[in-house]
């Protein structure tokens, strides 16, 4: 049941009109910028890590005065679900990327990441039980158009091409990895924002 109505939600033209306009949001030639609400958004796929690295790295971020997002802990029910994650992506200043074995086979994890990489966000993978060069887009053409896929695949690459942050849950120190996390974020929070005051 469930499939079925994602399915229906992904097919609809209200969906593709959705992200049509945030498209042409981030590329129209208008100066004005979205109003940043979130310094964090967390891409990450719910069945693997939300238990685990998602939401312990939002907590560490949160005792830390930050504003992180994370589906699970900012929206509420009735919250339209494309709206509210592009608005999110759109108004974070960075995003944090789970890789996880079950990310590439989610519509909603390559959707988010296509969008960060589209708005050129300062991305922090982390590769959690995976390795950059597994990734590659696992859902089916079926539910998928080809402009899609290639649209993911691009997402991945730029990826795979940044220096991210491994942990392997059978080996790793899972407080350790979100405290590293956390710390890059912050470097990179203070560097955007010292390249904003030069500006």
């Amino acid at each position: 049941m469930i499939s079925r109505v994602f399915n229906f939600m992904k097919q609809s033209e209200t969906v593709q009109l959705n992200n049509k306009l945030f498209l042409d949001l981030l590329s129209s030639s208008s100066s004005a910028k979205p109003k940043i609400l979130h310094d964090v958004f967390i891409n990450h796929r719910g069945s693997d890590t939300k238990r685990n690295i998602a939401t312990l790295l939002y907590d560490n971020l949160k005792s830390r005065n930050l504003r992180p997002f994370l589906d699970s802990k900012n929206m509420k029910p009735g919250d339209k679900l494309f709206d509210h994650i592009n608005s999110a992506i759109l108004t974070s200043k960075v995003a944090v990327t789970v890789f996880s074995p079950n990310y590439c086979d989610s519509y909603f994890c390559l959707h988010e990441l296509a969008l960060i990489m589209e708005s050129r966000k300062r991305v922090i993978p982390i590769f959690c039980d995976i390795k950059p060069s597994q990734l590659d887009v696992m859902i089916e053409r079926v539910t998928c158009s080809d402009d899609e896929i290639q649209r993911f695949r691009w997402a991945l690459q730029e990826a795979k091409d940044i220096v991210g942050l491994t942990f392997d849950s059978y080996k790793g120190n899972l407080s350790e990895v979100v405290t590293v996390a956390s710390d890059v974020i912050v470097e990179r929070l203070v560097e955007l924002e010292a390249k904003d005051e030069n500006l």
